[in-house]
């Protein structure tokens, strides 16, 4: 039988996965320049600063200290404690040690969160646009996926009027992020508290995914919903980590903390699938949380100065729509004008011009495009450059 012969059934859930589109995207603009190609791209969802020094070290003392063991499932207690002063001091999120689970990644800890909650006939909220892998995590459980649109002119956020006509019988999780991936948007306090409300009322679960907490300008704040009281509290899972705030995307750790009844499932859940996270990754994260409040600050102006130049380059294209993000380090340009889907603009703007964005269509928005102002003002500006050339030249055919 050939290896391309499928001789028995997937799963119908599992199975039925497709691969990350902002992957491949990413790997094809990186294969394209590895040919000569002269590619510029704008589509990374990671910082580009390196790791603060004092993160390695640490990693590296607990490398050279034989720290290559196994941890607890859910990670050291001593990390967990620090996290959950952090949630405490910094949040508002009243925890503590035993309901937080350090985990291999913050995606690995929103589908344990999806996956301990949700079976074949419930349903879950995610607003749209979302981060492309959140409807992929809740069909994994044979959940159905409800994406109610949310508008520019409220940043991309769900309404609380919104999320209340979403609401049916089979409403069993909301899945928020905040700030967005891919659009930016912060979730105003006010929008949290009436979505609290509603959750209470109705019994709806949350998973709160704030991985992009530290990265939010403007003067805007950012607001953990799990803080706005005890009953929201009971029903919310929040759900972070050091790739973005930290620029560890690569080691691979994230966290996520709630009541204890579901908490404990998602230890179970997770001592039978990773058996906890990496020794010596933990030591780096334990010192990130100690002495990385200049880095973050650093970083944080640095992003603020090269959305201020990338959305003004956008803005002088007429014939796109341009909402200014407040947060992470996206913009989600509606390309609606030019007449053609997400998938088509960045296919061709990727052949013609040689420039990588990520297309809206697996964040559940055919109209509009992602670009990263995770680069260099230099490549910024050539790719800005290359957008406006191959608008230009659709607008004018």
């Amino acid at each position: 039988m050939a290896q391309s012969e499928q001789p028995v059934k997937t799963s119908p859930t599992l199975g039925t996965l497709q691969p990350s589109l902002t992957l491949s995207i990413t790997a094809k603009a990186k294969s394209l320049a590895a040919s000569g190609e002269d590619v510029i791209s704008l589509s990374a969802g990671e910082p580009d600063f390196d790791t603060p020094d004092h993160i390695k070290e640490a990693a590296k003392e607990a490398l050279d200290a034989g720290d290559t063991k196994y941890t607890p499932a859910a990670g050291r207690p001593e990390l967990r404690q620090k996290i959950a002063a952090k949630l405490q001091e910094e949040n508002g999120v009243q925890t503590n040690a035993e309901q937080i689970v350090v985990a291999p990644g913050a995606k690995f800890s929103v589908f344990t969160a999806v996956a301990t909650l949700c079976a074949p006939g419930d349903e879950v909220i995610v607003p749209a646009p979302y981060w492309l892998s959140y409807p992929e995590m809740v069909r994994a459980t044979g959940a159905t996926c409800v994406s109610p649109a949310t508008k520019a002119e409220n940043n991309f956020c769900l309404t609380p009027q919104q999320f209340e006509q979403a609401i049916t019988s089979r409403t069993k999780l909301l899945i928020l992020n905040t700030p967005s991936n891919p659009t930016g948007g912060v979730y105003p306090r006010e929008f949290l508290e009436g979505i609290a409300e509603l959750a209470v009322k109705h019994n709806v679960m949350i998973v709160s995914d704030e991985i992009y907490e530290k990265l939010i300008y403007a003067g805007r704040e950012h607001t953990s919903i799990a803080s706005l009281g005890e009953e929201i509290s009971a029903r919310t899972i929040t759900v972070n980590g050091f790739s973005k705030a930290y620029s560890m995307t690569g080691w691979r750790l994230g966290y996520s903390a709630g009541p204890d009844w579901i908490v404990q499932k998602i230890k179970a859940l997770q001592s039978h699938t990773t058996s906890g996270p990496t020794s010596f990754v933990q030591a780096g994260a334990s010192r990130a949380l100690e002495n990385s409040e200049a880095f973050i600050q650093n970083m944080r102006s640095t992003f603020e100065e090269r959305l201020a130049c990338m959305h003004q380059r956008l803005s002088d294209i007429r014939s796109l729509s341009v909402t200014k993000p407040e947060g992470a380090f996206y913009i989600f340009p509606d390309i609606s004008s030019l007449g053609l889907d997400s998938m088509t603009f960045a296919d061709r703007l990727l052949n013609e011009k040689k420039l990588a964005v990520i297309p809206g269509k697996p964040f559940g928005a055919d109209s509009n495009i992602r670009l990263s102002y995770a680069y260099d003002p230099g490549t910024i500006e050539k790719g800005c450059q290359r957008l406006a050339e191959f608008c230009d030249e659709l607008a004018a055919s």
